[in-house]
């Protein structure tokens, strides 16, 4: 697939990570599960924030805390997550990743690292640094610009 040259840079980029967001390298880890990807998502906040609270979750991935809750509680009826008393508030609770949570999650990132490492693999390691180097550059202006 060849690119338009005459596009605006953004609509080119956007182009470009929805054919990235299309590619299939194997199978994909939620297959065979009845997980959807917005819960995914949901999973990976929790495996990097073990023990955060319903509004933590919330406020990191701008959603209500109702949605959350919602998301929390089809997870744990999943065998995903679990919900365990705040230690230090009795009435809040703290989300964690089951056994089965984890490893479903293990499984959905290294999905995804190799479907980075067979999309870098058309470039030579410099080329592959440059990217990363710019890609790096431009999320980082974009948060500032956002004042995160």
């Amino acid at each position: 697939m060849t690119t338009d040259e005459a596009l605006p840079t953004s609509d080119r980029l956007l182009s470009l990570f929805e054919r990235l967001r299309k590619l299939a390298f194997g199978q994909h880890p939620l297959q065979d599960s009845r997980v959807t990807m917005p819960q995914l998502t949901l999973l990976d906040w929790v495996a990097e924030s073990p023990g955060s609270g319903i509004q933590d979750i919330a406020d990191g991935l701008g959603l209500t805390a109702p949605t959350v809750s919602v998301g929390v509680r089809r997870l744990e009826a999943a065998g995903l997550l679990e919900r365990r008393p705040d230690p230090k508030d009795g009435r809040a609770i703290q989300t964690f990743l089951t056994a089965q949570g984890q490893t479903l999650h293990e499984r959905a990132r290294a999905f995804r690292r190799e479907k980075m490492q067979r999309l870098l693999t058309g470039l030579t390691s410099e080329e592959g640094a440059m990217l990363l180097a710019l890609l790096e550059k431009t999320i980082n202006a974009a948060e500032e610009a956002a004042g995160e």
